[in-house]
């Protein structure tokens, strides 16, 4: 069963899906390398769970990255945004 989000908890968005892929790193040695369960991994992508800073600390140093480029409270612009200033059709 997957945790549950409080209806009062702030949305937290992330690149883990991206920054997992782009390494060629499988769900299960994203967890290994942090000490979580691969299915936490999972919860994390989809936005179903929220790591503690402990956890999200972990999650940026794997991929050499300060935490807010991995996390943050608004929602990532898409490549072709950030290189062109336009958004994906």
């Amino acid at each position: 069963m997957a945790p549950r989000k409080r209806s009062d908890e702030v949305e937290l968005y992330n690149r883990l899906t991206l920054l997992r892929t782009e390494r060629g790193m499988s769900r299960q040695e994203l967890a290994d390398a942090v000490g979580v369960h691969y299915q936490t991994i999972g919860y994390l992508e989809r936005g179903e769970y929220s790591p503690s800073a402990t956890l999200a600390l972990r999650l940026a140093a794997v991929f050499g990255l300060p935490m807010e480029a991995v996390f943050s409270l608004t929602p990532f612009r898409t490549l072709s945004e950030q290189v062109y200033g336009t958004k994906e059709p």
